[in-house]
């Protein structure tokens, strides 16, 4: 994961992201990627439940 940080708080997923980092162009070159999970990956202590994330902005 790039930028990615998930902790469960109870019953609740608190995912943290630096918006101020930045890890260069997308591979279509339209936006630059801040984070990303570069997949479907699991959550913390739940092998059950899959996150996919990404964080953009445009060029």
């Amino acid at each position: 994961m790039k930028n990615v940080d998930m902790k469960l708080n109870g019953n609740q997923l608190v995912i943290t992201v630096d918006i101020t980092k930045e890890f260069g162009p997308s591979k279509s070159g339209k936006s630059i990627t801040i984070a990303s999970t570069e997949g479907n990956v699991s959550i913390p202590d739940n092998e059950d439940i899959k996150i996919g994330l990404n964080i953009y902005r445009k060029i």
